[in-house]
C-alpha cells in the first residue's frame, strides 16, 4: 500500500465503537435498509450493495434515511417493530467482515419536501385533497418551523407550522426507534438532520425560523429540538450507544432558493461559522458522539450534493475548522479524494473521509486503494445522473426521471443496487462480436461482453477512442471526466477486446462474426436560417477545432450550451445564450444540483440569456434573433450552436438478423442511457 493512504486505514473511535478504517459510506437516498413504505418494511434490495462494500472493507456504512413517520398512511415506525426482523442477520453478516452500521433516521424533509406535478394536482384539488388525506398524509409532511415557510421546488406552495405537542411526539419516536435499532444489532444512530436545510436544520436557523415559543428565538432556543432528540436516544438505550449527527458546518445561504458560490462575497442567511463554533459545542455537550459534515441546505443544494462545477473536497476546509471546537470525531464528505483526506487526517484536521456515489460507481475502491491500483478505480464525474434525478426549472416543482425512478443507482455502474440483474457470470453460449463504434456505449458493451467470455472486435474510423465524450469531457472542470476516458482505455487493454483504430466499417457482410453491434453515436443538428453555416457545433468548439472570438453566441441553452457558456466566462470571454425554452436546462434527469448551481454561475459571471427566443439569422457580426419583446440583434464574433442531436445511422439502412443499435445511434440519449443500452443488450446476449 502506497503509504501516503495509511491514515485511512488507522482505526478510531465513535463513543463506545471502534471502527477499523476511516471510511465512511454516507447516506444516499435510495440506499435505505428499512423501506418504509414498502409492505415488508425491508428493503431487501440493498443487502447485495451492502455485503459487497462490507467485503471491500468500509470501516462504517450509513445507510439511506429513515423517516419516523411514513409518508404513505402515517405511520409510526416504532410501532411496527416487525420491520425490524431481517436486520439482524444482514447485521451479523456485515460484522462477520469488522464493518459497523450506523442507521439514520429523519424527522423529515420540512420545506425541502418534494413536490412533484402529480402531488401539486392533488393540493390544488380540494376533492383529491381530502380523498387522499387518510393514506397520503402530505398535511403531516409539509410542515415547517413557520406558518406558510415557502417550499423550496415550488415557493407558491406554504408548509403550515409545526406544533409543539407533534415536537414532542417525533422527539418520543427518535428514542422508541434507535432502541428497535440497537435490539436489531445496529451499532449507532445518525440523526437527520442539521444538515442540508431539513427540517431540524430549519429548526436552528434565523431565516427559517421566527418562532416565538420555546422552541425560536434564542441560541439555546433554535437548537432545542436536536438537543432533545440526542438527549431522548441516550436516556432509553444508554450513554454508550453512539448517536452521530448529520452536520452543516455552514449554511452557504443568501435568502430563500438563493445559494452562495464558492468564492462569493454574501451574507449568510443561515448558520454562519462563527455560530458553528459555538453550535458544535454545544450539540456535542448534549450528547453527540460523531458529526457527519459537509455544508449547505436546499437553497444551496450544491454544497450537499456537489456536482462537477464544485472543487474537489469541497467542504474540508469547513469541516477541518470546526475540528477545532469539539473533542468528538469529524467526518467530512464532498467530493473527497483519498490522498487529501489522508493528509487531513494525518495532521488531525478531520477523522474520517465520507464517500457515497463513489461507492456507488466503484464496489472494490478499498480494495483497489489498498493494492495501489489507484487507476483501476472508476471515478465518479459528479453527474446525478443515476443516484439523484431530481430536476427542477422555472420553480415548478420537482420533476423526476420516469426512465429511473429508483435513486441511488449510478450512470457509469448500471450494476449497483441492481447486482440480480447485471450478473458477471459467462455466457452460456460465447459469440463472436463485432462493435462498431468507439464511443463510451461501445467500449461499454465491449468490456462487459468481454468479461462474459464473448470475443469481441472493437472497430473505431478515427485513431481514438471516447466518441462524443473526448469534447465533454474537455472543459478544465470536468478532470473527472478525462479521469473516466483514460479508465476505460486501461480497462480495454486489460482486456480481450481486440481494438481496430482507425478503421471504418461501410460494409457489414464483410465481418463474419455473429452478431454486429453498431454504436456510432448521433449527428448534430444545425441552424436551418440564412447565415446557419458561420455557427460552429458545440463539439468544433470544445475539441478546438476552430478560434473564438470574445463576444460570442451560444445557441441552445441546455445542459451542454450552459456548460460552455459557464467555460467561457471563465476564460474571460463575454458569452450570451439563445433558448427557445422558458428556463435553462430544462432536461429530465439533470439533477437540481448540477442545472441550479449551472443557472447561478451564468448569473455570478453575467451571462446575458434570452429565454424564449430563436434565431433568424447569422451574419459576420452579430445574430438577428426572435424574443418574447420582438426582434433584437446582438453582436457576435463567434456563434456556437448546441441544439441537440440526431439518432439513426446508414449502416442499419439495411435491416438484418443479428443487428443491434444501441447508445445514441439509437435513441439520442446520455452517458447514463448509453451505458446502460449497452449492459441491457450484454445480458441478453449472455443468456
Amino acid at each position: 500500500m502506497n503509504g501516503r493512504y495509511e491514515p485511512l486505514f488507522q482505526p478510531w473511535q465513535v463513543g463506545s465503537v471502534t471502527i477499523k478504517n476511516r471510511f465512511v459510506l454516507c447516506p444516499m437516498e435510495g440506499t435505505n435498509m428499512i423501506n418504509w413504505e414498502a409492505k415488508t418494511g425491508f428493503n431487501h434490495g440493498v443487502e447485495t450493495f451492502y455485503r459487497e462494500r462490507a467485503k471491500d472493507g468500509i470501516g462504517l456504512m450509513i445507510p439511506g434515511a429513515i423517516p419516523m413517520l411514513s409518508i404513505v398512511g402515517s405511520k409510526w415506525l416504532y410501532k411496527h417493530p416487525e420491520v425490524f426482523k431481517p436486520v439482524r442477520p444482514l447485521m451479523d453478516e456485515i460484522h462477520s467482515f469488522g464493518s459497523k452500521v450506523f442507521f439514520q433516521l429523519t424527522a423529515g424533509t420540512g420545506r425541502s419536501f418534494p413536490l412533484p406535478p402529480m402531488m401539486m394536482s392533488i393540493i390544488d384539488n380540494k376533492f383529491l385533497t381530502a380523498l387522499t388525506k387518510p393514506f397520503l398524509g402530505i398535511d403531516k409532511w409539509m410542515v415547517a418551523p413557520d406558518e406558510g415557510s415557502p417550499n423550496v421546488w415550488n415557493p407558491k406552495y406554504p408548509h403550515r407550522q409545526l406544533t409543539v405537542n407533534e415536537i414532542h411526539q417525533i422527539v418520543y419516536a427518535f428514542g422508541q426507534t434507535a432502541l428497535l435499532c440497537k435490539q436489531a444489532g445496529v451499532d449507532g444512530v445518525e440523526i437527520h438532520a442539521v444538515h442540508e436545510g431539513y427540517l431540524l436544520d430549519q429548526f436552528t436557523m434565523p431565516y427559517t425560523n421566527h418562532r416565538t415559543d420555546e422552541y425560536g428565538g434564542s441560541f439555546e432556543n433554535r437548537y432545542r429540538f436536536p438537543v432533545e432528540i440526542v438527549q431522548e436516544i441516550k436516556r432509553v438505550c444508554g450513554k454508550d450507544f453512539p448517536v452521530s449527527l448529520r452536520y452543516s458546518v455552514t449554511s452557504k445561504t443568501k435568502a430563500f432558493n438563493q445559494g452562495a458560490l464558492p468564492g462569493e462575497e454574501f451574507v449568510e442567511a443561515g448558520r454562519s461559522l462563527e455560530e458553528s463554533e459555538k453550535a458544535i459545542a454545544y450539540l456535542r455537550e448534549a450528547g453527540y458522539d460523531m458529526f457527519n459534515c459537509d455544508n449547505g441546505t436546499y437553497d444551496a443544494w450544491y454544497w450537499a450534493h456537489p456536482p462537477v462545477y464544485m472543487p474537489l473536497n469541497t467542504n474540508l476546509e469547513e469541516a477541518a475548522h470546526i475540528k477545532k471546537y469539539t473533542d468528538a470525531p469529524i467526518v467530512c464528505a464532498g467530493r473527497m479524494q483519498a490522498e487529501e483526506a489522508a493528509d487531513a487526517i494525518h495532521d488531525g484536521r478531520i477523522d474520517a473521509m465520507g464517500l457515497g456515489r463513489q461507492f456507488l460507481c466503484e464496489e472494490a475502491y478499498i480494495t483497489k486503494l489498498k493494492e495501489d491500483r489507484v487507476k483501476d478505480i472508476r471515478p465518479c464525474i459528479s453527474c446525478h445522473a443515476a443516484c439523484l434525478p431530481l430536476t427542477t426549472y422555472c420553480h415548478e416543482g420537482c420533476y423526476i426521471d420516469l426512465m429511473n425512478l429508483h435513486m441511488g443507482r449510478c450512470a457509469l455502474n448500471p450494476r449497483t443496487l441492481d447486482e440480480s440483474k447485471y450478473p458477471v457470470r459467462k455466457a452460456k453460449r460465447p459469440r463472436k462480436i463485432a462493435v462498431i463504434g468507439g464511443g463510451i456505449g461501445g467500449i461499454e458493451f465491449a468490456l462487459q461482453a468481454s468479461k462474459r467470455g464473448h470475443m469481441v472486435d472493437l472497430y473505431e474510423k478515427t485513431g481514438e477512442l471516447g466518441g462524443v465524450f473526448i469534447a465533454a469531457a474537455a472543459p478544465d472542470f470536468k478532470e473527472k471526466d478525462k479521469q473516466l476516458l483514460l479508465w476505460y482505455k486501461r480497462e480495454l487493454e486489460k482486456s480481450s477486446v481486440a481494438v481496430h483504430l482507425n478503421t471504418e466499417i461501410a460494409d457489414l457482410s464483410k465481418l463474419a462474426v455473429d452478431e454486429i453491434v453498431i454504436a456510432t453515436g448521433a449527428r448534430p443538428r444545425f441552424l436551418k436560417v440564412p447565415g446557419g453555416e458561420k455557427a460552429m457545433t458545440a463539439t468544433q468548439y470544445l475539441l478546438r477545432a476552430k478560434e473564438v472570438g470574445d463576444r460570442v453566441a451560444v445557441i441552445g441553452g441546455g445542459l451542454t450550451g450552459c456548460e460552455i457558456a459557464y467555460e467561457l466566462a471563465l476564460s474571460g470571454k463575454h458569452p450570451f445564450i439563445v433558448e427557445m425554452l422558458n428556463d435553462l436546462v430544462k432536461a429530465p434527469g439533470v439533477c437540481a444540483a448540477n442545472s441550479n448551481m449551472l443557472r447561478d454561475e451564468l448569473k455570478f459571471h453575467d451571462v446575458p440569456v434570452y429565454l424564449e427566443s430563436t434565431v433568424l439569422e447569422v451574419t459576420d457580426t452579430s445574430v438577428l434573433i426572435r424574443t418574447k419583446d420582438g426582434n433584437k440583434e446582438i453582436a457576435a464574433d463567434t456563434v456556437i450552436t448546441s441544439i441537440g442531436y440526431t439518432a439513426g445511422t446508414p449502416l442499419a439502412a439495411k435491416s438484418r438478423k443479428h443487428l443491434y443499435i444501441i447508445g445514441d445511434a439509437s435513441n439520442v440519449g446520455n452517458l447514463k442511457t448509453a451505458i446502460l443500452s449497452a449492459n441491457d443488450l450484454v445480458m441478453k446476449l449472455s443468456k
